[in-house]
């Protein structure tokens, strides 16, 4: 089977922001976009099941070596939020693009995309393409998501 780069994984997640995120204008600090990224790719990595315990028992971490946010608006105390996250590049490295979005109204609050690239737990060298066992899971991915 061929890998169908036209159906690439995504997943969305949605969250409720806690009181303990937010500042004096109720208004969630911009460092917690991270953890909430982390949530929503974590959720797209269980679905292929090569989450970080499987990424290690492959013999493989996956550090991130970047990471963008694009703030369009606030994400308030209380907010119900949205975040798609979206495999788009995967051959060489793990791009992930997200998406924070207002889980009622659906208004787009944040972009972001980070890259992840594979490294050899035993020798610790980063591999320059992404290791079969990616591919082994998005085919298994696709094959029962058609």
């Amino acid at each position: 089977m061929t890998l169908d780069d036209g159906k690439l994984p995504r997943y969305e997640t949605e969250l409720t922001i806690p009181f303990h995120d937010i500042d004096m204008m109720q208004v969630a600090w911009h460092g917690h976009y991270v953890r909430y990224l982390e949530i929503a790719r974590c959720a797209l990595l269980d679905a292929l099941d090569y989450n970080y315990p499987q990424m290690q028992a492959s013999g493989f971490a996956w550090p991130v070596i970047d990471l963008r946010l694009r703030y369009a608006a606030p994400v308030l105390f209380a907010q119900r939020i949205a975040i798609e996250a979206r495999l788009s590049e995967w051959e060489n490295r793990l791009k992930i693009d997200y998406t924070i979005r207002d889980a009622h109204t659906r208004k787009r609050l944040t972009r972001a995309w980070s890259v992840q690239v594979a490294v050899g737990i035993e020798d610790r060298e980063m591999r320059l393409e992404s290791p079969p066992v990616l591919r082994e899971r998005l085919l298994a991915w696709q094959e029962a998501n058609q």
